[in-house]
């Protein structure tokens, strides 16, 4: 009986993080995410390796990053307004690669920053990479978000 009740708190306490992570992503707000977070949110890479099947409900993008990373650092603002920007149309999701590597591995993320954006119906695409200025990262993202995430 008791082996059931502390199975039912962690149960409990799981969907309250992934609530709250979904209702931080609905506010606008860049989400950070770990493997099984992804596996339940965009896609269970190990159930269907071979078949892209998207699990959200929005378009997103996922920042592929880590936080020794200077381009990254200079990425992390430009995705925190177009959360904002864009809140209820995408959905910003972070993954750090140096805590997430199974999932760094799976995706061949080699270059960081890296970032995948999925739409909402049809295949990702991958990116990496930013340009020198913030002003054009951003006009670059904005460009991908508007042509590949919301058609």
């Amino acid at each position: 009986m008791r082996n059931l009740l502390v199975l039912t708190g962690i149960i409990v306490t799981i969907l309250f993080v992934m609530e709250s992570k979904t209702v931080a992503a609905a506010e606008g707000e860049v989400v950070k995410i770990g493997n099984e977070q992804f596996k339940a949110q965009i896609m269970d890479y190990l159930k269907n390796p071979n078949e892209w099947k998207y699990a959200g409900k929005l378009p997103c993008i996922v920042d592929f990053y880590a936080d020794w990373c200077g381009p990254c650092r200079i990425a992390s603002p430009l995705l925190d307004e177009l959360a904002r920007k864009y809140k209820g149309k995408i959905i910003v999701y972070k993954v750090n690669t140096d805590q997430e590597r199974e999932l760094s591995q799976a995706f061949s993320i080699s270059g960081i920053p890296a970032f995948l954006w999925v739409p909402r119906s049809g295949k990702p695409t991958m990116t990496s990479g930013i340009s020198k200025s913030p002003e054009a990262t951003k006009e670059q993202f904005e460009k991908m978000i508007n042509d590949l995430l919301i058609k």
